[in-house]
Formats: structure tokens, C-alpha cells, sequence
């Protein structure tokens, strides 16, 4: 029998960036505030002096056991899917802090061309540009709309870089300047420079500087440790809800964090959400915590999930096209790296931080004429500097033996003597490429996991081809010797290695082909509210993170503004249907 607790004004399922942006914006505005997260609570000094590549990169510290709970992926409908289990193929973080604790930190923001794909594509190029079902569509916001928001989260995490002189307007600078440069990145950027593009210094969530931001949290400045992806930050310069948000949320008295607690379900009676249930995994006892307001701030996949588990919303049924929870699935997944050796240079591989780099966006978003090329939008061409760990690390020409005397030669030879060019495209949804419920494989507890069905498209293979070759050419233009492509396999292999998943629940302006309006909130289930990627549509080129923020940050205004009135709809949300 589930214990009941005390209502509060919202409960997050999940505490990272998004749950702990939620918490520190409602409890700073004097509601009481309920975060449940399944994993543990943590803080920096957990991290310090623990800068362990065997116990973080190799082994996975801080994700999520996938022996208890996991996802299964298919190429199609025909296939039977098999369940995720190589913990290098599916990085999901765990604990207060999630994948905020442990990222690379780059902080890209998404051209206005991305929120419109569809309108905008249509109107330069004809709806025939685009092929036969993918299913993009705009996302019922502006970039217009979303610049402050976007502004607000990047001086939460005290972001450094420049401005993509490719890029939309901005209201205000970077709140700290661009990190500096070792020379393997200088070298890039004058070889793209003489190619006649654009580069800029990647903008990361990586101080550069030591910076205070608005709630008053101090972020250092970054020492260049290297230790950065799938670790935490132990000097504190990486932006962490750990170090931001969530001591915002726990200072103002209103947040009541339970961590090691798995919500099962979303609880609803009629068309009102009235909490959740959730387990304490220690003790196995099960608790109801309801709520004024359910915000669902999990993962993607988590966030799915708990609607389909919990009978919200029609599931989609690609056959049919009818159903919206499970849609416009989209993944940055396999990206190939460009590999130049260079026999007369030597660089610094080791030092590094997880978002450092140089970047061009002169093929990505629509800043291209797209007419000759069998594909839309585009990518973002980088070289990056996160630090070459040992263990993982170890690059050799093509044709050397994988083991033996020759091929320790070779990795010694080359490990400082290589360069890797690299990209991130755009990923679009199409009609067969989706999330559902899994109709053989369950959780440990007998909830049935998530399948996505997912394979490369004729528009990813055209596009990977055509930003590989831009890359082959920016390491001929910096010398390179030896420069060696790797090209997509055959088929989608399960590797989810980026951590980056969106759609799902998909945002937009009329309630017939979207999920959620562009505040998070639900159209059909007005106090519940469903935040982060899942209400993606489709991927832009880069990395989600900020678009992420910037959305809770909206939400939180939301939610504020919903509490404030009493309910309903919100007014500011554009809609095409106006819901009472």
C-alpha cells in the first residue's frame, strides 16, 4: 500500500538541468517544490582528487546500470529489437545532477532556421525539397521568442566562447571570454580561414574566467585538466546543476530533495495530473507524492516512457501515422571523425576540457544554398581538444596490427603526432523512426522497456558523406600526411554514444500534430508538464544542452504563471486551437 505524502505546489521527476532549473525558479518564487531522483545525491566533493580514467571513462561511475534498466533499439518493423548493454553504447547519467554532472559542456545555440525547418524550407525550395516521410516540422516558437532564455542559461553556467559570425542576433555577449587556444586549434582555424570560412571558439559551459552567476554560484576558471566527459568537474569551473541550480532551489527552504526514489507513474484523474507514484529503491516501499503541478524532468526516454506506462496520450503507430507519444524520435548517434597524421608536427593531445574547440556552421543549418545537394539542413564542422585519456586512447594508422610490439610502437609514435576533424549534423524525424513500449523486454521491476526503431536515412548518409569530404579538405589545407576517412556502417548499430536523444513528445502550436505547447505544457492535461528534448520535433546540428535550458527556463515562467492564475491554458502559448 503506497503511503500518501503531503501535497506541495509541483513535484520534477528527476533532478539535472531541467528538474533543477525548475526547482530553483519555483522555490525562488515561494512555492514548495518536490524533487524524486533515482539515483543519488551528489556534489563536488565527490569528484575531488578522484580523476580516475579506468573508474569514470572505462567503467562508468556515473551512469546508469543497464543490467536493471535500459532501452532496446530495431532497424525496422520487421525486426525483433534486442536490448542496449554495452555501457559504451548508451551513457545515461545517474544522480542529482544526471548528464549535466558529466558532460562535455558545449553550449551551442540553434539558428532560427531550425525552429521553422519546414516553413522556411518550403518557402526557398518548394515542399518537394522535402522527401518522401520525413515528417519535420516547426516547432511553434521562435528563435525571437527563445533568444532571452537562451541568454538567461548561459549566464547560469557562466559560458565562455565567441559569437558564430553565421549566427542569429544576440542580446547580450558570452558572459566570460573564449578559452585559449593550443596551437593544434590555431592551426585549424587558419587553414578553415583560408578556405574562406567562418570559425569561431566553441561556446562551452566551461568558465574561462572565475564568474559569479545571477543566483550568486560561483563557476573557476578552467586549469585544463582534461577530465571533463563522463567525469565531474572536482575544480568546479564545468557547469553542474550540482553547483548552480539545485544549492539555488536547497537555500530558499522550499525544495525537498528525495533522491533513490523511481516514479512508476504519473497519477490523473480525469483530465488533471494529481502526482506521482514512486519506490525508494533501498527500502522498496512505495510512496504517492501529489502535486499541483507534475513536471516530467527526466531523460527522454524516461519521460516517454512514464506517459506511455501511464496511458497519457495516444502512443504512435507509424503504420497508421495516427498518435503523437513515441514520434519524431531523433538521435545524434554516428558521426564519422576525419583521422590526419602528421609525421614533421607535434601537439599536446592530453590537455584539453570537454567542450574546447574551433567550429564552422558554413554547411549547417540552411546557410547554404541547398539546391544540388540531396539533403536538408547540414552540420557543424570542429576540432576539438577534450583530452586524449591513455586507456581509450590509442590511435594508429590504418593496416597496423591491433596488438603486439608494432602496434605499441605506433601508438606511441602517434599519439601526439594525430589530429581528429570531426562533425555534428542536423537529424531529422522520419514517419518509421519512433519509441514504444517493448513488448518482450521489462525493467527489473516488470515495467516493459523502451524500443526505438531507428536506421540511417538516405538524407543522413548524403549528408555525412558531403561534411566528410569538407573535412578531408581542411586537413589537407593543414598539412596533414596521412588522412584517413570512416565512413557509416551498413546499418544503425545501437550506439546512443552521444547521450544526445530527442522527440517524443514534441512541441508545437496547433494540438493535432504536437504534444506539448512551447511552454511545456500539455495540451489535454494543463498541470502537467513535460520538459527537455522529448519535445524536440527534430535535431539541429548541435549539441541540445542550451536549447534544453533555455525551454525550462521557459517552462518555468509557465508554471509560475499557471500557478499564479489559477489553471488553464496558458495565454502567451500560440495556439491554433484555443483550448479552455
Amino acid at each position: 500500500m503506497p503511503k500518501k505524502m503531503d501535497k506541495v505546489d509541483v513535484v520534477t521527476v528527476g533532478v539535472g538541468w531541467t528538474g533543477g532549473i525548475i526547482a530553483a525558479e519555483l522555490t525562488k518564487a515561494g512555492y514548495k517544490v518536490v524533487g524524486l531522483e533515482k539515483g543519488g545525491e551528489r556534489s563536488i566533493n565527490d569528484y575531488r582528487y578522484d580523476r580516475n580514467e579506468l573508474k569514470y571513462s572505462a567503467r562508468g561511475e556515473m551512469m546508469q546500470n543497464l543490467n536493471d534498466n535500459t532501452i532496446t533499439y530495431r532497424n525496422n518493423l520487421d525486426q525483433k529489437a534486442k536490448p542496449v548493454r554495452n555501457k559504451n553504447s548508451l551513457v545515461l547519467g545517474t544522480g542529482t545532477g544526471g548528464g549535466g554532472s558529466h558532460w562535455a559542456a558545449q553550449a551551442h545555440r540553434y539558428f532560427s532556421y531550425d525552429f521553422e525547418i519546414r516553413s522556411k524550407t518550403i518557402e526557398r525550395y518548394g515542399k518537394d525539397k522535402i522527401p518522401k516521410g520525413m515528417i519535420i516540422k516547426d516547432w511553434g516558437i521562435t528563435y525571437d521568442e527563445l533568444e532571452p532564455y537562451y541568454d538567461r542559461m548561459e549566464k547560469t553556467m557562466g559560458t565562455s566562447g565567441e559569437k558564430d559570425p553565421l549566427a542569429d542576433e544576440r542580446s547580450d555577449a558570452y558572459p566570460t571570454p573564449a578559452n585559449k587556444l593550443p596551437p593544434s586549434m590555431k592551426l585549424f582555424r587558419k587553414a578553415t580561414e583560408s578556405l574562406g570560412y567562418h570559425p569561431f571558439v566553441r561556446p562551452t559551459g566551461i568558465a574561462s574566467e572565475k564568474y559569479e552567476n545571477p543566483d550568486g554560484k560561483t563557476i573557476q576558471a578552467c586549469q585544463f585538466c582534461a577530465f571533463c566527459v563522463n567525469y565531474g568537474c572536482d575544480w568546479g569551473a564545468k557547469a553542474d546543476p550540482n553547483i548552480t541550480v539545485i544549492p539555488t532551489a536547497k537555500e530558499t527552504g522550499n525544495f525537498d530533495l528525495r533522491t533513490h526514489a523511481e516514479v512508476k507513474r504519473i497519477l490523473y484523474d480525469g483530465n488533471k495530473a494529481t502526482g506521482v507514484l514512486y519506490v525508494d529503491t533501498r527500502t522498496g516501499q512505495e510512496y504517492e507524492q501529489p502535486a499541483d503541478v507534475v513536471s516530467l524532468t527526466s531523460f527522454i526516454f524516461n519521460n516517454v516512457r512514464l506517459l506511455l506506462l501511464s496511458e497519457i496520450g495516444e502512443p504512435y503507430n507509424p503504420k497508421s501515422g495516427n498518435g503523437l507519444i513515441g514520434k519524431h524520435f531523433v538521435d545524434h548517434h554516428f558521426e564519422p571523425v576525419t583521422r590526419g597524421f602528421f609525421e614533421d608536427e607535434k601537439f599536446n593531445n592530453y590537455i584539453g576540457s570537454g567542450g574546447l574547440g574551433v567550429c564552422f556552421t558554413d554547411f549547417g543549418a540552411d546557410n547554404f544554398d541547398h539546391s544540388d545537394v540531396d539533403f536538408l539542413n547540414g552540420g557543424q564542422i570542429e576540432i576539438q581538444m577534450g583530452g586524449n585519456a591513455p586507456i581509450s586512447n590509442n590511435p594508429v594508422p590504418e593496416g597496423t596490427p591491433t596488438w603486439g610490439e608494432e602496434f605499441k610502437k605506433q601508438s606511441l609514435k602517434y599519439y601526439n603526432k594525430y589530429l581528429d576533424i570531426s562533425f555534428k549534423m542536423a537529424t531529422l524525424s522520419f514517419e518509421d523512426q519512433y519509441m514504444d513500449l517493448d513488448p518482450v523486454y521489462k525493467d527489473s521491476s516488470g515495467d516493459p522497456l523502451i524500443r526505438c526503431t531507428y536506421d540511417f536515412t538516405d538524407d543522413y548518409r548524403a549528408k555525412s558523406e558531403f561534411l566528410q569530404n569538407k573535412c578531408v579538405d581542411v586537413l589537407e589545407e593543414m598539412g596533414a600526411d596521412k588522412i584517413e576517412k570512416h565512413g557509416l556502417p551498413d546499418h544503425f548499430d545501437g550506439s546512443f554514444i552521444f547521450q544526445h536523444n530527442g522527440g517524443g513528445a514534441v512541441m508545437g502550436d496547433d494540438p493535432e500534430d504536437s504534444f506539448v505547447n512551447n511552454y511545456s505544457q500539455t495540451w489535454d492535461m494543463d498541470n502537467l508538464f513535460v520538459i527537455g528534448a522529448s519535445s524536440f520535433p527534430q535535431f539541429g546540428m548541435t549539441n541540445p544542452t542550451l536549447t534544453v535550458g533555455a525551454l525550462t527556463y521557459r517552462a518555468s515562467e509557465g508554471i509560475i504563471e499557471y500557478l499564479e492564475n489559477g489553471g488553464g491554458q496558458l495565454a502567451k502559448a500560440t495556439t491554433k486551437h484555443q483550448r479552455t
